[in-house]
């Protein structure tokens, strides 16, 4: 299957889940966005890294790479390798010795450990295809879509079933463009539910 390479273009605190977070990864080069809801303490171990801040005690994911470092270990690569009920999974290539492993991990402490390798980051173009959303362009003068205040504000958590499919396509346009990825995913979820047969 083909693999693309995805990098980190951000974080964003979700509103509506207490101490959870939305990470971003973007298809490089591209206007693909994977949009991943992880909790607190992995967002914080992400963070941590990517500001280069040094913690007095090593955090879990810095023990880790120390381990691993230590047995000769090394991450070659991190891949988003499954999507299933909204939920992203990963596995870890390893190498020790010549010898390749996979091990299975949470996507967002795969995505913690690579930053902390220095390795690259793939998904699945399938994964890619059923759960990213694309960052559109600043909508055009007579837009009708941009003309509707407000679209998307009534939306109640766990009310979709209301919309239309062509309305929850329209929310979630509006929710990339306003970068509420969390809204985005929830939407995105909705609409890929919709196209299994029940």
């Amino acid at each position: 299957m083909k693999k693309v390479r995805l990098e980190i273009v951000g974080m964003s605190y979700s509103q509506s889940q207490s101490g959870a977070y939305a990470l971003i990864l973007g298809v490089t080069g591209e206007k693909r966005r994977l949009p991943i809801i992880i909790g607190g303490f992995e967002a914080q171990a992400i963070a941590i890294e990517l500001e280069k801040m040094k913690p007095t005690r090593p955090l879990t994911h810095d023990l880790f790479k120390n381990f691993a470092t230590h047995f000769n270990v090394t991450i070659k690569e991190v891949v988003i390798n499954k999507f299933e009920e909204g939920i992203f999974y990963s596995k870890l290539l390893c190498e020790h010795e010549g010898k390749i492993t996979e091990i299975d991990s949470r996507t967002s402490d795969a995505v913690a450990l690579a930053i902390r390798f220095h390795c690259p980051i793939f998904a699945l173009e399938d994964i890619i295809k059923e759960a990213g959303i694309v960052m559109e362009d600043e909508p055009k003068e007579g837009d009708e879509f941009a003309k509707k205040p407000g679209v998307g504000d009534e939306v109640v958590e766990g009310r979709y079933e209301d919309y239309l499919k062509e309305e929850l396509e329209d929310l979630l346009k509006k929710a990339v463009r306003d970068e509420d990825y969390e809204e985005a995913s929830k939407l995105r979820d909705e609409i890929n539910r919709r196209k299994k047969p029940q």
